[in-house]
């Protein structure tokens, strides 16, 4: 049986998980990263994206969150996101909708337009669809 570490990914809303896991596979502000038990303490800001945990077992769950950070402790992982969101709960139409809105605006832009604002949105829609791609993907679909 392979190694575990537990593993809490918690929103400002709610705990979404927490559980023993093999893995976890996360987009961090520098970079992807990829956590096994036994890894060094670490503290980094996470991007928006899917995560991946590799469960006990070897089962894959994906998560999408919308930014946070991500503490490693010698014995558990914590994900401290903005917003977190089960597969289940992801609407697609919803995430592209989100991003077409976003571009136009972009490409619209008017004597209020605020870029910074319109841009994250455009990031998180993406990165919505990325995660909601990468689902697919696990389930081959």
């Amino acid at each position: 049986m392979a190694m575990t570490v537990h593993c809490d990914i918690v929103s400002a809303e709610e705990e979404i998980f927490s559980g023993l896991v093999e893995m976890i596979i996360a987009t961090g502000s520098m970079g992807d990263l990829g956590i096994t038990p036994g890894h060094a303490p670490l503290l980094t800001e996470l991007s928006p994206g899917p995560i991946r945990l590799i469960l006990q077992g070897g089962n894959e769950d994906v998560f999408y969150i919308s930014g946070g950070f991500l503490e490693v402790q010698p014995d558990q992982i914590k994900v401290l996101a903005d917003t977190a969101l089960r597969a289940d709960d992801m609407n697609e139409m919803a995430a592209q909708e989100a991003k077409r809105l976003a571009q136009q605006q972009m490409a619209n832009q008017s004597g209020e337009f605020d870029y910074s604002r319109c841009a994250a949105q455009l990031a998180e829609a993406a990165a919505q669809l990325r995660t909601l791609q990468a689902i697919r993907k696990k389930i081959g679909k």
